[in-house]
């Protein structure tokens, strides 16, 4: 059969579903299942609606890449767990989330769906980097972190962004064209444009500081204006540019941020991704029994008969 390439943000998924539903939703020994059952029911959802012959959920082996921290230290760090030794990072993440994310990865096995990392890397490079890989067939990646929007591509295949910042129900499709309609980034590079806004304005929720006092309207009029912050730092270093002074004070005051931030704005599309298996859907289960076992024990039968529903229907 032939389908689009569906990479799915897992950690993005699950919080998502995790804060959508009620811990009232429990298996039989009372532990909450609330992200495991929306997750389930949106693996579902999504694999009706897009109808894909291949399917990878992305995770991050590393949700804080040292490379990252090393270039711009303040890099989530307003996301790190207080350890009282001092010990490695460690994302702040609801208690009665974690235990789920192996429920998870169970049903996704026992349902034989693909998962895939890479070491040192964040999933938003994961899928990054199997988007760029693609040679075949349209891909959609989905994720609720708007910077994946930077992977919207035309060639060598379409590559398009399902957003599902304010849920599935609501989702957004983005191309090329509505990333560069949408943000105010130059037409002829949406998705470098779009990375290259985010280093502009910042990113709070990532730790990033951007250009002090330039906001996303600003950071999009410099870059229709000039085409690329390459461009932009080159007018800041040329008197006979008509850049504004007090936006050439901003930029040049900002220097040292700019040379690092862009590789951590970016998404990798060169990490050392590896798979659990075969990236094809199947139409029936890996392992019936198994995946039968699981909706007894975590009382999610309902959204486990709409996941093999939807793996049969295509």
């Amino acid at each position: 059969m032939t389908g689009p390439v569906l990479l799915l943000d897992g950690a993005s998924l699950w919080f998502r579903a995790y804060y959508a539903l009620p811990e009232s939703f429990t298996a039989k020994d009372g532990r909450p299942v609330n992200a495991v059952r929306g997750f389930t029911d949106m693996v579902a959802s999504l694999i009706t609606r897009h109808q894909p012959a291949r399917l990878v959920v992305c995770l991050d082996l590393d949700w804080r890449p040292q490379f990252r921290v090393d270039l711009v230290p303040s890099y989530k760090a307003h996301r790190v767990a207080a350890e009282i030794d001092a010990g490695p990072d460690v994302e702040e993440v609801p208690d009665t989330l974690t235990p789920q994310v192996d429920m998870i990865m169970d049903v996704l096995a026992a349902a034989g769906i693909a998962t895939a990392g890479a070491v040192g890397f964040e999933a938003d490079d994961v899928l990054g980097t199997l988007a760029a890989r693609e040679r075949d067939d349209t891909v959609v990646v989905v994720s609720g972190d708007r910077d994946l929007l930077q992977v919207a591509s035309d060639h060598p295949v379409p590559v398009r962004v399902l957003y599902v910042g304010r849920g599935l129900a609501k989702a957004e499709l983005f191309g090329p064209a509505e990333v560069a309609e949408k943000y105010g980034v130059p037409a002829d590079r949406p998705g470098p444009g779009y990375a290259e806004l985010a280093l502009l304005r910042g990113d709070p929720s990532d730790g990033l500081p951007g250009v002090k006092g330039v906001g996303e309207k600003t950071a999009s009029t410099l870059l229709l204006q000039y085409g690329s912050v390459a461009a932009l730092r080159a007018a800041v270093d040329d008197p006979g540019s008509g850049l504004a002074k007090g936006v050439r004070a901003k930029l040049a005051a900002s220097s040292d941020y700019l040379d690092a931030a862009l590789p951590v704005v970016r998404v990798a599309v060169d990490a050392p991704v590896v798979l659990s298996g075969p990236d094809h859907l199947p139409s029936t289960p890996r392992d019936p029994a198994r995946l039968a076992d699981l909706a007894e024990e975590l009382n999610i039968g309902t959204s486990i008969s709409r996941l093999t529903a939807a793996m049969g229907s295509r």
